[in-house]
């Protein structure tokens, strides 16, 4: 295999996607450009970076942001169809003459040579797809049963990890390699999530080489709405929902899908029931860790068997006026 390093040059794009969220939206941008210059100031082989903004919103909201920016290399898009693999899928048609195409979250903030390290790791490794760390930074008081069910701390693999599957909020991905698969981003996922876990596994699947970078960190802002117990059992239940629909939705054929039904019953049901017990032991003798990693447990076992019947929770159905 050529090197990587020895190929031509790449053109890069970082796409952020945004709804409804102005003032994170203008406080990420200066830090996106800053992350540009620095790229192509120290990455020879980078011919190019830009910024894409995908605004989710009908009502173009992020729109009133953009005359501050005039002068940077930001570019500004409207994608009025509802739900995330939408815009996702926009920013991969307006990133057709790009090589490179990163995602980040309006509501996260990179740390310092986050996109050096992810083009980096992209060389050094010749992957289709780089993902990086995300840590949680809190706008207001944690509450103690989340705290203790550590709910927010991620796994923080070693670089050059591989990877079977990745999320969307701090990625890299080469569009060489999903022009050449044909891939898009499923829109029956985009009002449920789990657009990023089919995705990436169907990239994985195919072959592609995936991963992880764990120099190249963003930080999510967490918000008061999704620092209580509701948001944490919701999303747990979210993501073993979109986890069965994504297991059943990657199989070939009828006979494969049914043996995935089936051991997703026995998954969801263990974890459903287990996680119950959990909850009870955790109420006789005290334990606070006990009682919340039992919650989320029966929530995301539920999630599983509602997956496994069709059922689809949509986590991100918008309420006028509402973000997400």
């Amino acid at each position: 295999m050529i090197p990587r390093t020895s190929t031509p040059t790449v053109r890069v794009v970082i796409a952020v996607l945004t709804f409804r969220r102005p003032h994170e939206l203008r406080a990420l941008l200066p830090q996106l450009t800053e992350q540009a210059a620095q790229l192509a100031a120290t990455n020879p082989r980078v011919a190019g970076v830009r910024i894409l903004v995908v605004d989710n919103d009908p009502d173009g909201s992020a729109q009133k942001v953009m005359p501050e920016f005039e002068t940077a290399a930001i570019d500004y898009v409207a994608e009025s169809t509802p739900g995330i693999a939408a815009a996702r899928n926009r920013a991969l048609v307006e990133a057709a003459t790009e090589d490179l195409l990163i995602f980040i979250d309006d509501d996260e903030r990179p740390h310092d040579r986050w996109l050096e390290l992810l083009v980096m790791t992209y060389d050094r490794f010749e992957a289709s797809v780089v993902a990086g760390a995300v840590t949680s930074e809190f706008t207001g008081e944690l509450d103690a049963w989340i705290a203790a069910g550590g709910f927010f701390q991620r796994r923080r693999p070693e670089t050059g990890t591989p990877l079977s599957v990745a999320a969307t909020n701090n990625l890299l991905l080469d569009l060489t390699s999903i022009r050449s698969m044909n891939l898009r981003f499923d829109e029956r996922f985009g009002l449920t999530g789990g657009e990023d876990t089919l995705f990436t596994r169907q990239l994985a699947a195919a072959g592609a080489v995936m991963v992880w970078c764990n120099e190249a960190i963003v930080t999510d802002r967490v918000p008061l709405s999704r620092m209580t117990r509701q948001w944490v059992l919701r999303r747990a239940l979210s993501s073993g929902n979109s986890w069965a629909l994504t297991a059943v939705e990657i199989e070939p054929t009828w006979a494969a899908r049914t043996q995935v039904r089936i051991r997703l019953v026995g998954s969801g049901s263990a974890r459903l029931t287990g996680g119950g017990a959990r909850m009870v032991l955790g109420t006789l003798s005290g334990s606070i860790e006990r009682q919340a990693r039992g919650a989320r447990t029966s929530a995301r076992g539920l999630g599983i068997l509602l997956g496994v019947v069709g059922i689809r929770h949509q986590e991100y159905r918008r309420r006028r006026g509402v973000s997400t």
